[in-house]
């Protein structure tokens, strides 16, 4: 019994909803932990960490007595 291009098509595209969904489910729920955990401040863009440090760091490089 051939599968027709019509139900393949149907078939794929309800995978995708079914991964995408999976995906939203496991991104609420890694967001829901970090919030519970105190880390609520991962909202920050990535580009923050690179900031702090070099800040810190002419302040590490000061000659010292």
């Amino acid at each position: 019994m051939a599968t027709t291009p019509l139900k393949r098509q149907k078939e794929m595209k309800r995978l995708e909803k079914q991964r995408e969904k999976a995906e939203r489910r496991a991104q609420r729920k890694l967001t829901h932990r970090l919030q519970k955990g105190g880390l609520a401040d991962s909202t920050r863009p990535a580009g923050d960490e690179a900031a702090i440090t070099s800040v810190a760091a002419p302040s590490e490089s000061a000659p010292q007595n």
